[in-house]
């Protein structure tokens, strides 16, 4: 005879106290911090689209305070803040942006609609908080394109900076380089084919007949 069936109050006992273990459980598991809105491809192809990039000739209503509500977060290092930033511009580095205090103050920029726009020295360095952010639900953030360094350049007129970031500019002319390189050795396709050398062999001796 088996235990269970001598005391089965014991046996009844053991499994509602089981029972209890697991409902106590349930109750008090954490749910996830953030429940992730849109899945990576989804992610993916926003920035091969260059949805949900801002242009760094919107800037210039920004600067002016007629672009209406605009934040702008320097995700880079205190250091680099320090030398230089956009006008106006937040800094808070990538690795605080999800702090308890700073997911509050973007929740609240999202509840009133306000664009959050990340940056970095350049976009690659920017698009992985953005597209963190746009996954778990935040679709009033925004990556700046071309990054800090783009803005530098054309700081003076970002008018003339549209269009040109995606476009995107050589840093050599490679085609040129090479054409130059190729003339240094003459016209290739003109130049008279090389003699052909004839190589002329040495007859093998004879071995010496005999032996140790």
């Amino acid at each position: 005879m088996h235990v269970h069936e001598r005391n089965p109050k014991r046996t009844l006992i053991t499994i509602l106290l089981f029972a209890l273990v697991i409902v106590f459980g349930w109750i008090t598991m954490k749910k996830p911090r953030f429940n992730y809105a849109l899945t990576p491809q989804q992610t993916v192809d926003m920035v091969i689209n260059h949805r949900g990039c801002f242009h760094p000739y919107e800037l210039e209503k920004v600067l002016n305070h007629k672009g209406g509500d605009v934040i702008l977060i320097d995700i880079r290092n205190n250091f680099d803040f320090a030398k230089g930033h956009i006008p106006g511009a937040l800094n808070i580095t990538s690795v605080n942006l999800l702090n308890e205090e700073n997911i509050k103050q973007l929740d609240e920029w999202k509840k009133n609609n306000v664009k959050v726009v990340f940056y970095h020295d350049d976009q690659l360095q920017a698009n992985g908080a953005w597209m963190l952010f746009r996954q778990i639900g935040y679709s009033n953030t925004y990556v700046l394109l071309g990054g800090y360094r783009y803005f530098a350049s054309y700081k003076d007129n970002l008018k003339q900076s549209e269009g040109t970031c995606l476009k995107g500019t050589a840093k050599y002319d490679f085609a040129t380089v090479a054409k130059k390189s190729v003339a240094g050795f003459g016209d290739v396709s003109t130049s008279k084919p090389a003699k052909k050398v004839k190589v002329r062999r040495k007859k093998k001796e004879k071995a010496a007949s005999g032996g140790c």
